[in-house]
C-alpha cells in the first residue's frame, strides 16, 4: 500500500516549503536602491539564517567626496544598540548566581537614587533596563555633555518624575548607565573589560571599542554624515565619545555582529560552540516587560504592526505575522539596526553613515519579506515619504510660528540686562553674555547665538538647536530665568 503515509512522513508533507532565498545580486539591488533613495553615501548589510552567514557586504562609501568603500570591517558606532549587550552581560551576571533581575539597584548601587524616595526603594535591575523607572529622556544630561558619566548619575534625584513609577514607557538613557554600574558592582571590573572578556572576545568580535579615542586614525572608519540646509549631504560633526557609556558607546563592523546575531540566534552559544550564557537569562532580555503605545508617529514607523513591547535593550513587536525582535541605534551621523526574527531562525544587520536616516529600518523590512517569503512592500518609497511628509510638518509649523510672531512686540529689558548666570538643579550652570550688540547662551558644551524674535523671546541662529527659540522670566525689572530646550534655569 504505497500510498498510505506513516506518522513519521505525515509532518514532512504538512510543513511549509520555503522559497529559495534572494539571489546576491538581488540583494545588492536592495542595498543600492536604498542608497539612492535616502541619499547615503554608504551601508554594510549582514544577514544570517541559524549559523549561516548569507550576506555579509558593505555598500556605498565611507565618506562623501572619497573613494574608500564600506567593507564587512568597516567600523560603525552603535549607539543604542550598545543597550543589549549590557542586558546580555547582566544575563551572563544572572548566570554567575552575582545578580537576580528583580534585586533592589540599592543592593548593588546604594548611592543611585531617584527623585521619589518609594519609589528608589522599589527599584530594582529589571525596572533600570525596561524605561519604566518614571524618568522623561533627560537626554541633555548627556548628548554631548563635558561631565562624566557619575556626575550624570549624581543628578538623578534631582529630576522629578515625568510619569508614576512602572506605570508608563519612556525612553532613558541614564538608567542603563546606571544598570552598567550595577554589572561593575557585580563583576568587579569595568563595563568595558567585563563586556570585552565576557561577550566580544569569545564571540571574535575584533573590531569593537568603547570609545571614538580607542579607533585609530587609520583604521577602516564610516563618517557620519546629514543634509545640510540646501538640502545637499555633508560631513556631520564628529559625536567624540571619550567614556565608555553602557547606553550607547560600543563600535563594530559588520563582520562583528554577524557573530553577535549569531549569539542572539542560538541563545547564547559563540560561534565556536562554547556557552557564553545560559537561554534562560538571555531570553529574558528579549521577553517582553514594557508596552509601548502603538500611537502617533510611533503607529506610522510600524506600519504593518499591532503591537510593540520594551523588552531589555530589545524592542519586541509583530510583523505581517512573524514575531520580530530589534534595536535601533541613532547618533549624529549615523543610523543602525539590529533584528532577530527567532522563528525563522533569521538575524539582520543593517548599518549606515546618515543622520537619522529610515534606510536600515527599511531595508530590514525589504529583507525579512523577501527571507520568509512574504510579499514584497516598497519600503524605500515608504520610508521616504514618510520623512518627507515630516521634514514638511515640521517645516510648516516653524513657517506658522514666525508668521505669529510680533516684530514690534521689543524685548523689556535692555540686552544687556539679560547677560548672567542662571542654574538648573540637574543641569547644571547656564550663562548668557551680551558682547558686540547680541546674546550668546552656553550650556553644556553648547554656545548658542541669539536674535530677538518677540518680547523676552529670543532665537537661536547657529549650530545645535537652531531656529528654537529661548524664553526669558522677566519680574521687577530683571530677567529671572531663561527656558532653553525644555528646560527653566533660574538666575542666580
Amino acid at each position: 500500500m504505497h500510498w498510505l503515509l506513516t506518522a513519521a512522513a505525515l509532518p514532512l508533507l504538512l510543513a511549509p516549503v520555503r522559497a529559495a532565498d534572494p539571489t546576491p545580486e538581488a540583494v545588492d539591488a536592495l542595498a543600492g536602491d536604498a542608497l539612492k533613495a535616502f541619499r547615503a553615501p554608504g551601508a554594510a548589510v549582514v544577514v544570517l539564517r541559524g549559523d549561516q552567514t548569507l550576506v555579509l557586504k558593505g555598500y556605498g562609501r565611507r565618506a562623501v567626496g572619497r573613494d574608500e568603500p564600506v567593507t564587512p570591517d568597516t567600523v560603525f558606532p552603535l549607539a543604542s544598540c550598545t543597550k543589549q549587550f549590557t542586558t546580555a552581560l547582566l544575563a551572563a551576571l544572572v548566570d554567575d548566581g552575582k545578580l537576580g533581575w528583580d534585586d533592589p539597584v540599592n543592593k548593588h548601587l546604594p548611592g543611585f537614587k531617584l527623585s521619589d524616595p518609594n519609589a528608589t526603594a522599589l527599584l530594582t535591575v529589571r525596572d533600570l533596563v525596561t524605561h519604566r523607572t518614571g524618568l522623561g529622556n533627560h537626554d541633555l544630561l548627556w548628548y554631548r555633555a563635558p561631565w562624566s558619566i557619575d556626575h550624570m548619575l549624581k543628578q538623578v534625584p534631582r529630576l522629578p518624575l515625568d510619569y508614576p513609577f512602572r506605570s508608563g514607557y519612556r525612553y532613558n538613557s541614564l538608567t542603563f548607565m546606571a544598570a552598567g554600574r550595577v554589572a561593575e558592582a557585580c563583576g568587579q571590573k569595568t563595563w568595558p573589560a567585563l563586556v570585552r572578556e565576557r561577550l566580544a572576545e569569545p564571540l571574535g568580535m575584533k573590531g569593537v571599542a568603547f570609545t571614538t579615542a580607542e579607533i585609530p586614525n587609520d583604521a577602516d572608519r564610516a563618517h557620519g554624515h546629514r543634509l545640510n540646509k540646501a538640502g545637499k549631504v555633508e560631513a556631520a560633526p564628529v559625536y567624540e565619545m571619550r567614556e565608555p557609556n553602557p547606553s550607547g558607546s560600543l563600535h563594530a563592523t559588520a563582520r562583528d555582529l554577524a557573530a553577535w546575531l549569531e549569539f542572539q540566534l542560538s541563545d547564547g552559544v559563540a560561534p565556536s560552540g562554547t556557552r557564553l550564557v545560559s537561554s534562560k537569562p538571555l531570553l529574558e532580555t528579549r521577553t517582553p516587560q514594557n508596552l509601548m503605545r502603538l500611537e502617533g508617529p510611533a503607529k506610522a514607523l510600524f506600519p504593518d504592526t499591532v503591537q510593540v513591547s520594551y523588552a531589555m535593550g530589545w524592542v519586541v513587536s509583530d510583523y505581517r505575522g512573524l514575531k520580530v525582535v530589534a534595536h535601533g541605534g541613532l547618533i549624529d551621523g549615523f543610523r543602525v539596526q539590529l533584528t532577530l526574527v527567532p522563528e525563522r531562525q533569521l538575524g539582520f544587520a543593517v548599518l549606515c553613515n546618515m543622520h537619522d536616516s529610515r534606510l536600515p529600518v527599511a531595508v530590514t523590512n525589504a529583507l525579512i519579506d523577501r527571507y520568509c517569503d512574504l510579499k514584497p512592500k516598497d519600503w524605500n518609497a515608504y520610508y521616504a515619504r514618510l520623512a518627507e511628509e515630516e521634514a514638511d510638518a515640521k517645516s510648516a509649523a516653524l513657517a506658522a510660528r514666525d508668521r505669529a510672531r510680533d516684530p514690534s512686540a521689543k524685548p523689556a529689558l535692555p540686552l544687556a540686562s539679560y547677560a548672567g548666570a542662571y542654574s538648573h538643579p540637574a543641569y547644571g550652570p547656564a550663562t548668557v553674555t551680551h558682547a558686540g550688540g547680541a546674546l550668546t547662551a552656553k550650556f553644556s558644551s553648547f554656545s548658542l547665538p541669539l536674535e530677538h524674535f518677540e518680547r523676552d523671546t529670543f532665537r537661536i541662529t547657529g549650530a545645535f538647536f537652531e531656529s528654537d527659540l529661548v524664553r526669558f522670566g522677566v519680574g521687577d525689572g530683571k530677567a529671572t530665568s531663561l527656558a532653553l530646550a525644555g528646560i527653566e534655569f533660574k538666575r542666580k
